[in-house]
Parts: C-alpha cells; structure tokens; sequence
C-alpha cells in the first residue's frame, strides 16, 4: 500500500481563506529553481465583497519581527510577488496544474484555487544566524514566506485574522560535479633554526555531506630546531552578513586535539578524523544553520553557492568552511603556533525522487 501524501495546511482566524501545499522545500538546481505551487481554500460567505490574494516574500530579518526602532526597520524584503486568486482571473479548468495541485483540487472542491510562483534564480537561500539562548524573538536569518489574505484590494492593509503565512525555505543541494581535492604544501621558518618545518596536507575530496566524517592527510617534516608538541584539527565556519553591515562571524563547529609529537629531524605520516555537527554546537551564538521551519530539526548551514553574475549583497548571509590544522611548537627561546587551511564545501546531497502521493497530513 502505498503512504498518503504529506498535506501542509493552515486557515486564518477568521477562516476566510487558508493554504494548502504538498511540500515546504524547494530547491535550487543552479539553472532553475523549484517553482512554488499550491492551493488557496477560500470560503465566500466569510469574503462577502473581498478578493482573496496570495503572496510570496524573501525577506531578510536582522531583530525582532514587525519592530521599528526610531524609524529604522529589522527587516529588508528581498523580493515579493501577489496574486489574485479569487475571484479567479483565469478559467481554473483551463489553467495548467502540477500534479499536487491537481489533486487537492479534486480533493477541496470548487472553492479551492490554485497559485503559482516561478522563483528567479538569483534569491538566496534559506539561512539563519543561531540566537543565544536568551535572545528570545531575536534572529538573524533569510526568510521565504507565503501569505493568503482577503482584502478589498490588493494594496488594502489586510486584518490579521483574514491572513495565514506559512514558511517555506529555499534548500541548494549539492553539485553533480565538484571541484578538486584541497592539499597545500607549506614550510614555515623559525627564529635561530636554519631549516624549516615542513607541513603537507590534504583532504580526499572538496565535498562533503551534512554527518560525513572528514580524513585530514597530515605529513610533517620537521627539519627545524623545535619541536612539535600537539596537534589540534577543527572545522571553522564563516558566515558573512553582507545585506547590510557586512559583518562576519567565525566559529569552530568542531574541534579534536592530539598529544603527537614530532622532534626535531623526526617525520609524522597520520590520518585525522572530525567531524562537524550541529548537536554539539547547539549553545553557540552565532552559528549559521539551514532555514528551520516550525516543529522540524535543521543543520549546520550549507556551503553558499554564488552564481555568476548574481551580487553578493543581495545573497543576505554567505557561508563557506575550512578545514584547520595547528601544530604547537616548542623551542629553547619561545613556543608559537603553525596554521594550516584547507578550504571545503558542506552541502546535502541530492535526494532519490520521491513519489508526491504519500503520507498523512499535517498543520504547519
């Protein structure tokens, strides 16, 4: 037997109009994305003499939602689209539909109506900036939303009890072809040592996926004076906030030590394992992790993928990781640090195709 479809749904207070989709994630496949499609229920004894629209918004949050603060907005739209939707502008049994539509159409009666939105290909994605534990309603993130209301007009400030907005996010998996595998090949020169330390190292691939474990080759030969005295492997993530203040942040989202040593003239061949997690990193203010819709657990935000032509600034928060390695070393006068960077991609892969009948139904 196979599973019911999955059915996101949600009603106003007033249960004028309500929306209904098969799905909350679309992707961007590079060279298209994803169109937004679903089905506004509208009940005209409860719209009288109102129309009923549906938009869909990008909108990047940097405070509390709805705030203004001496006239300074938290908030910046991104991109909006609106639709009528009833009364209906097209014949619905002319309109071409998708196969989801098709169905709670059928399903919902004559007074369901269908929308539909082609996304451009230069949004970015869903992302968002990890609150502290007490920044209750303070977020930073790219948001993707879609609102039904009924008003007189389009342009007519509409009632919080005609209006339901359910989010949807905007997910980028992984390439079908990657770059090359990331290596360096570095010495580094002390203070009253006549030769250097000599450090290779080299990851198997550029990318990995979300709970993939990442092998480190790590080769050290130490021609130098000192000596090395431990090994620490981390993964950093940068987030780059470039909408408006540019701002950065960089944090460890994984992080092992090693006691190896490695004397003067002596050689170290070893495979480090780490691998980053947003379950250990749960307390960390700062982190950037996946757009997170309600009731459903998210990730370590994906790698940014910037394509040509698009301008950063309009991407809201960039993402990228690397891999670091420092050695401590040791010598008669004083002890430093050596730092190595690897750069990688952390990304989903692409998901096997999933049949759209299928699961029960479920309130946003």
């Amino acid at each position: 037997m196979s599973p019911k479809q999955i059915v996101f749904k949600k009603l106003c207070r007033d249960k004028s109009v309500g929306v209904y989709m098969g799905r909350r994630d679309f992707v961007d496949h590079v060279d298209f994305v994803d169109p937004v499609d679903g089905v506004v229920l509208v009940d005209p004894t409860q719209l009288k003499d109102k129309k009923a629209y549906v938009t869909l918004s990008c909108t990047f949050r940097y405070g509390p939602e709805d705030a203004d603060v001496i006239g300074l907005k938290f908030w910046r739209e991104i991109y909006q689209r609106t639709h009528q939707v009833y009364p209906p502008l097209l014949d619905r049994e002319k309109s071409t539909h998708t196969k989801t539509q098709e169905k709670l159409l059928h399903k919902l009666g004559v007074n369901a109506y269908p929308f539909f939105f082609e996304l451009p290909d230069n949004l970015p994605c869903s992302v968002a900036l990890q609150p502290a534990l007490t920044d209750v309603d303070k977020h930073c993130a790219v948001e993707f939303e879609v609102k039904a209301f009924s008003a007189k007009n389009q342009d007519e400030k509409p009632q919080k009890r005609s209006t339901v907005k359910m989010m949807i996010r905007k997910v980028q998996h992984a390439p079908d072809q990657s770059g090359p595998a990331p290596s360096l090949q570095t010495a580094y020169d002390f203070v009253m040592s006549e030769k250097p330390l000599l450090v290779e190292a080299s990851l198997d691939k550029q990318l990995y996926y979300h709970g993939e474990n990442i092998d480190v080759h790590l080769s050290i030969t130490n021609d130098s004076s000192r000596t090395v005295k431990g090994v620490t492997v981390l993964v950093e993530q940068v987030a780059n906030v470039v909408l408006f203040y540019n701002d950065s942040y960089t944090e460890p989202v994984a992080m092992e030590q090693f006691s190896d040593t490695v004397a003067s003239g002596d050689k170290l061949d070893k495979v480090y394992t780490i691998l980053p997690l947003l379950a250990n990193n749960r307390d960390k203010k700062g982190i950037a992790l996946d757009g997170k819709l309600k009731y459903e657990d998210t990730n370590l935000a994906s790698t940014s993928i910037v394509k040509e032509g698009v301008l950063k600034e309009v991407l809201g928060i960039l993402v990228c990781y690397r891999l670091v390695v420092k050695l401590k070393t040791s010598g008669l006068v004083a002890s430093s640090e050596v730092r190595a960077e690897l750069p990688f991609q952390l990304m989903h892969p692409k998901p096997e195709t999933v049949g759209m009948m299928g699961r029960r139904s479920v309130m946003s």
